[in-house]
């Protein structure tokens, strides 16, 4: 049956290099580092590093362990729910060190690394990925590459903060676009459009590629990635953006009206609008 996820993503090899990268950064970085502001607001590298033994943690509790982890308050939105308890989380890693940071995360990742290779990619995932669909289960393999793109963003927030680039070669990259890539469905939700109609997106840089979204009959449906133009067929929309600005745009690290800056719009305003909200994080 068609979904809306496209083609499955197999991040599982890469955990193990992206942590290593952020072990090495981490052991190098001086103790004014540490406290650096990031990009997640209120919150400096130290607060970041902890956020991601947040995630190891309650990964490994609820998957292996089968833990119910914290409690929903009344009446509380996914949204409130885990600011509430990602911060609850941050605050108490204030009184770990920063080398008590990094031996955790070291000690936990190889462990948290066991689960994943467990998992069967095509059963329903841990957790529904939200900002891919709010109708229909995912799968577990966009869980986990949601759980690898989560990692690497964090990882690049440190490094944006203590200014040291790098873990952004195109096979650490790419896959994290691609995965960001299936919200576009979900983001063009409220834009309705005859059956048939289709929006390019090209991420530009060597980690991008083109990705294809279709309307069908009640939705829209993602296409193969690099899917070569039909002979006759022209996209009602293009959107031409930067690697870089599409990753911070789809955890809003910037803004959709500074993406779209960067961008080359084409066609339909009101699909390349919507396409530029990009959104790839629960907010």
């Amino acid at each position: 049956m068609t979904t809306s996820f496209g083609p499955a993503i197999d991040t599982r090899p890469l955990f193990v290099r992206e942590r290593r990268a952020l072990l090495d950064l981490l052991g190098s970085l001086e103790a004014e580092d540490w406290e650096r502001p990031t990009v997640c607001p209120g919150w400096d590298v130290h607060d970041v590093v902890g956020h991601v033994l947040n995630d190891y943690m309650r990964r490994l509790s609820g998957i292996r362990d089968g833990h119910g982890g914290a409690k929903f308050a009344d009446d509380e939105t996914l949204p409130a729910h885990l600011a509430r308890v990602n911060g609850v989380f941050v605050e108490a890693t204030r009184q770990c060190s920063p080398r008590l940071l990094t031996e955790l995360l070291a000690h936990l990742g190889p462990q948290l690394d066991e689960v994943w290779a467990a998992a069967r990619l095509d059963a329903p995932a841990g957790l529904d990925v939200s900002w891919a669909s709010t109708d229909e289960p995912s799968p577990a393999w966009l869980d986990i590459a949601r759980e690898y793109t989560e990692f690497w963003v964090h990882q690049q927030q440190i490094r944006d903060a203590v200014g040291r680039p790098g873990a952004d070669a195109p096979d650490l990259l790419g896959p994290v676009i691609d995965t960001f890539m299936r919200a576009l469905p979900h983001t063009l939700r409220t834009v309705d459009r005859p059956r048939g109609t289709t929006v390019r997106f090209d991420v530009t840089g060597p980690a991008g590629g083109t990705w294809w979204i279709a309307r069908g009959a009640d939705r829209w449906y993602p296409e193969a990635p690099d899917a070569p133009d039909a002979p006759g067929v022209e996209a009602a929309a293009h959107v031409s953006m930067p690697q870089d600005t599409l990753w911070r745009l789809a955890t809003r690290g910037i803004l959709p009206e500074q993406a779209r800056r960067h961008s080359a719009l084409a066609g339909d305003e009101s699909l390349t609008t919507a396409a530029t909200t990009l959104l790839a994080v629960v907010a």
